[in-house]
């Protein structure tokens, strides 16, 4: 007689699955392996602990993917979600099949070796992921029950987290001279969002998807600005603005002669690229690290001293940094300050009057110009000519 083939089993990149219904229970997990025979017999273990699980009342013991699932379809609405599903990617293939009651630092250090080593992260990228973790387990040991109303986890163990404050690398401010050079080596695109950027202090997504539609003319003022709905997505259409307000974008002049050159590329995008075009999904691009390297060689060949480190791994987001350091350097208020960098102050952004808005269009004009060589209106001048 031949011998009867057990179901729920297929085989996917060479290691079979588990997919079986069972008394109204799924079972939805990798056997890892590649024998037929062997994962049978995982298969039949697997039944044989639901059943003692049903008729005995044995706890189940989960595994760390399970937990990991039911969080992303139970927060699928969350605005991060989409960060969290990159992390637990991550994580899954060195606790995919781990039990949760297994589930501590010695666990995780083979992937916080390698996000260190291999991949080369930041300790604040890697506590990213291991605050997943602790948020997940706490779920398990607080909120989650089984069908007897037991916890899925009795105790969550205590999980170390990295030192930041002297690993992380600090915000770095351009000076003009280093400005200059940056935007000599950047693709005219990428000039034109960096040089808006470092004159409004916008964040990389809120100059990536800059639409049209967020400009609001002021008449009183003979200007416009744009104004960022709290609903806005950012990279994701969910990921929404940091603060959850309505986030002002106040131009001065550079900033005003960078939009005005970009009408017309786009009836939606301020900042369209591509063919179609549409939006950039970020700056920090090949050709945004390419350029910082010659920068830096620009430097070495024209001060004959290698330049800061900061400045040969200039991110993006220092661009913002800039913006702030030099509103504070040109003796604008803390609370004007606040208002131009879309820091929550407790304000209503889209309640500002004429008069408030022109004291802080003048306030960002304080470093809309440049050192005596004037880097950035001369370049200005070289796109209008």
């Amino acid at each position: 007689m031949a011998r009867k083939t057990i179901t729920g089993l297929s085989q996917r990149n060479g290691i079979w699955h588990i997919d079986k219904k069972v008394n109204g229970e799924r079972i939805y997990e990798s056997t890892g392996t590649g024998d037929r025979a062997e994962a049978e017999r995982y298969l039949i273990h697997r039944l044989e602990r639901l059943r003692q699980e049903k008729v005995y009342g044995v706890r189940r013991v989960r595994i760390w993917r399970e937990a990991a699932t039911r969080f992303l379809l139970e927060f699928k609405d969350q605005p991060s979600i989409q960060l969290s599903a990159q992390y637990l990617a991550q994580l899954d293939p060195f606790i995919g099949d781990i039990p949760l009651t297994h589930i501590d630092d010695d666990a995780l250090e083979p992937f916080v070796s390698h996000k260190l080593d291999v991949d080369g992260v930041s300790n604040r990228t890697v506590n990213i992921a291991l605050e997943r973790v602790i948020r997940i387990l706490n779920l398990c040991a607080r909120k989650w029950r089984d069908d007897e109303r037991r916890p899925w986890l009795d105790s969550v163990p205590m999980i170390t987290k990295l030192e930041e404050k002297r690993a992380s690398r600090k915000p770095y401010p351009l000076s003009w001279d280093e400005q200059s050079l940056l935007l000599a080596e950047l693709p005219d695109h990428l000039r034109r969002m960096v040089l808006y950027k470092v004159n409004t202090g916008c964040r990389e997504q809120e100059v990536c998807k800059l639409r049209w539609d967020w400009e609001i003319t002021v008449p009183e003022l003979g200007t416009s600005v744009f104004l960022i709905p709290a609903s806005f997505g950012g990279r994701h259409e969910k990921a929404g603005v940091k603060n959850r307000d309505e986030r002002l974008i106040v131009l001065n002049s550079v900033a005003r002669s960078i939009i005005d050159q970009q009408r017309g590329m786009n009836p939606e995008w301020v900042f369209p690229y591509g063919v179609p075009t549409g939006p950039m999904h970020r700056m920090n691009d090949s050709a945004w690290r390419k350029a910082r390297v010659r920068a830096a060689a620009k430097w070495k060949e024209i001060h004959k001293t290698d330049s800061h480190p900061g400045f040969a791994s200039i991110r993006v987001h220092d661009l913002k940094h800039t913006f702030g350091r030099r509103l504070r350097a040109a003796g604008v208020t803390e609370e004007d300050r606040k208002a131009l960098l879309g820091h929550k102050n407790g304000s209503i952004t889209s309640h500002y009057s004429a008069a408030e808005l022109d004291q802080l269009i003048e306030a960002a004009n304080k470093v809309s110009a440049t050192d005596s060589r004037a880097p950035a209106l001369t370049i200005l001048k070289r796109r209008n000519a």
